[in-house]
């Protein structure tokens, strides 16, 4: 009896097993497989971690029926596969993508801020100084009225793709690294240098289907501005040296969220056909990015709704483009289901940034993402704490939840990792940050010790128009370490907020004053890890023309950083 009782173990060790997420089989070393799965990354722009209706039960213990906003098509992503509770993207748009595309923290490339059309050497037609990059903006600034202690850094807006006027700079991109893969862009770019040619999805590796290198877009008419040719913007400049877009086939669809879907299903159904070369789509919405514009017949369908205001969430617009959103994301569940590829295709879902807090912005538009403090712009986790959720069918467990601190630089290594290349040697030869999540999606608490970081960063030079979720005044410069449980924000006008977010993720008990031995070793961690990887002009720097008789805070600017600047 006790042989078969082993005998009946070992049996069902074997199927659960089988039953965890298995990827480098058949690997023959150089990333080819026999079944290599599809990949299609889906990034929302400006979704917050409340805007989901699972991830608002997740935190809040409340029945979907009650919420206002509608995501059962996202939800059906978390229902059908591992979701993270604890996923950090950057606190805007194109440092997240930056990091997205490269596995790289977005201060070490000089991505600190998303930037509408900005002046750079580059369209200036300017030499470029010494230890500068082409692609740096000259100057960025907000229309902030009160006094400044601090001048705002600058940011690059280019990812470098080894051409003549890099020099020696060149970044390995997701698409690139995936070389045996037919890589498609579709939609949102925005780490082009605003239309700089040479540094556009081709130029990054991908086939580019229907793009546009710029932070928003109409949702509405909007082939006119993707398909520009002429040269109004920068006149220094010839037709030649820009390159700003293509809105890609017709469709017939005029609403922008359906007609890149449109595009996104028959880029599916065509690499479906390619048997011998597996398809990764990297699908960049512009949803929920202003301009807010959605349909009529959905705007007026929340606008009656009953539960609008819950959470205080009541934009029937914004709640409106959310629903197209999510039609996005269960038309491309339902193709592959049509086409037969649920279980050779991984499907990722993930936010850019935190979403928008009405309470924040100068217009008091968005949404809310209470509990959670703050919004975009912000470092807090209404700010950066974002959606992720990973489905794979038959390989990525259903229903799960992995509550451990991740972040957005661990895409790269993931989908190499899923794609059977070895991650880990390619992060240590491209020197990139991330760490594939594959090995969490089968040892969900961590116990195996299968992710092994453990601290993160965020860099925000700039002094900014959004309200500090702190005080009714202009966000100023800030910068953030988590490390284990806890994060610490420095606010470089002289001001360190500790939480342990583990048992307070809201944010409301700032532990700087009861733990200072703490406090001190994580903002020298920080501080050091800035002056290692992130070049001094992307730095704030003080004011000398401030006045501090005139500031309206509560409290004095202190600097604590100039001795960290002078060493670098």
């Amino acid at each position: 009896m006790k042989n078969i009782k082993y005998i009946v173990s070992g049996i069902i060790g074997l199927i659960v097993l089988g039953c965890q997420f298995r990827v480098n089989e058949k690997s023959d070393g150089q990333g080819k497989k026999s079944s290599r799965p599809n990949i299609i990354f889906i990034l929302a722009d400006d979704y917050g971690i409340m805007d989901s209706q699972a991830y608002a039960a997740k935190f809040t213990k409340t029945d979907t029926s009650r919420m206002y906003y509608e995501t059962p098509n996202i939800d059906k992503l978390v229902s059908q596969g591992t979701a993270f509770s604890q996923a950090y993207a950057n606190q805007l748009c194109s440092p997240t993508r930056a990091s997205l595309l490269t596995g790289k923290y977005a201060g070490r490339l000089g991505f600190t801020t998303a930037l509408p059309i900005r002046k750079t050497y580059y369209n200036q037609k300017l030499n470029v100084p010494k230890g500068f990059y082409v692609h740096d903006v000259l100057e960025h600034k907000d229309p902030i009225k009160i006094e400044q202690a601090l001048n705002n850094g600058i940011s690059n807006s280019a990812i470098p793709t080894g051409s003549t006027i890099d020099g020696d700079r060149d970044e390995l991109s997701i698409a690139e690294a995936l070389k045996d893969y037919h890589s498609g862009f579709i939609g949102k770019w925005h780490v082009g240098g605003f239309g700089a040619k040479g540094y556009q999805p081709k130029d990054q590796g991908f086939e580019p289907i229907a793009w546009f290198d710029a932070g928003g877009s109409p949702y509405f008419n909007w082939k006119g501005a993707w398909n520009n040719k002429t040269n109004k913007r920068y006149p220094l400049m010839t037709a030649e040296d820009l390159e700003i877009g293509n809105a890609g086939k017709n469709t017939g669809e005029n609403y922008l969220t359906d007609d890149l879907t449109q595009q996104a299903l028959q880029f599916i159904e065509d690499k479906s056909k390619i048997k011998d070369k597996p398809f990764f789509l990297y699908f960049s919405h512009f949803a929920i990015h202003t301009p807010y514009q959605g349909k009529k017949d959905d705007i007026a369908y929340f606008d009656a709704k009953k539960s609008k205001g819950w959470n205080g969430q009541e934009s029937p617009i914004y709640a409106s483009m959310i629903k197209s959103l999510d039609q996005s994301v269960g038309a491309i569940l339902n193709k592959l289901e049509a086409l037969g590829l649920e279980e050779n295709t991984l499907v990722v879902f993930m936010s850019d940034n935190g979403g928008i807090d009405a309470e924040i912005t100068p217009n008091n538009k968005g949404t809310n993402n209470d509990p959670f403090l703050g919004g975009k712009a912000c470092l807090t986790e209404g700010g950066i704490r974002v959606p992720l959720i990973f489905k794979w069918k038959g390989k990525v467990q259903e229903g799960q939840w992995v509550d451990i601190p991740v972040d957005c630089t661990d895409i790269f290594p993931s989908l190499l990792d899923a794609a059977g290349y070895n991650s880990k040697d390619i992060v240590t030869k491209h020197d990139l940050d991330g760490e594939s999540l594959i090995p969490v999606l089968s040892d969900l608490k961590n116990e195996k010790a299968s992710y092994t970081k453990t601290t993160h960063y965020w860099h925000y030079p700039f002094n900014v128009i959004y309200n500090s979720p702190y005080e009714p005044y202009a966000l100023t410069p800030h910068s953030a370490i988590r490390e284990g449980d806890y994060k610490l924000i420095y606010d470089w006008y002289g001001r360190l907020h500790l939480y342990n977010i583990e048992q307070d993720p809201f944010e409301k008990n700032n532990l700087a004053g009861k733990q200072p031995k703490l406090k001190k070793a994580l903002f020298l961690k920080l501080m050091n890890w800035l002056k290692v990887n992130v070049d001094k002009r992307y730095w704030p720097s003080i004011n000398r023309d401030y006045n501090p008789e005139n500031e309206v805070r509560p409290v004095p600017f202190t600097d604590l950083f100039s001795s960290y600047k002078a060493q670098l």
